[in-house]
């Protein structure tokens, strides 16, 4: 990431996870695919890749692929664990884990036809509700997204 809007984003994502009692470590230099690394404990890290979220048609919108100069767009899968979104207008924080989706979308509200299969809803993926356990799955490779039902019930 780039710029203030970047660095904006790196310090709210930064935050939170201080905030929750992590430690969190700034990779040095340019060019990695994640921004932070959180320490879970023991031989755990999480990689985070920041994105700045954006408002479009009721949902929280963030691109999920890197731009790699030279290599084309390429996903975030293998090379980060999970994305770190911030979403300025309501000033808050989402986790979701790295998938093979260019384009993120977390709806906010309801859809128009109530339509809940296969709808990611912005409320699902809140900072807050993510537990240690949840992120020791993502940075191991054992979080299934078909399990967010049970595991934030």
């Amino acid at each position: 990431m780039s710029g203030a809007r970047g660095n904006a984003t790196e310090a709210a994502l930064l935050n939170a996870f201080v905030a929750k009692g992590y430690d969190v470590l700034v990779p040095f230099g340019d060019g990695h695919p994640y921004d932070l690394v959180v320490d879970l404990g023991g031989p755990d890290f999480l990689r985070v890749q920041c994105k700045t979220a954006r408002p479009v048609d009721g949902c929280v919108v963030f691109n999920g692929r890197s731009t790699d100069h030279g290599r084309g767009r390429m996903t975030y899968e293998g090379r980060a664990d999970i994305f770190g979104a911030y979403f300025p207008p309501e000033d808050k924080v989402y986790l979701v884990p790295v998938l093979s989706n260019f384009i993120l979308r977390l709806r906010l509200g309801p859809t128009r036809n109530n339509q809940r299969r296969g709808v990611r809803f912005a409320g699902d993926y809140e900072f807050e509700r993510w537990d240690a356990e949840s992120l020791l799955k993502v940075a191991r490779g054992t979080w299934v997204e078909s399990e967010i039902a049970l595991e934030f019930a």
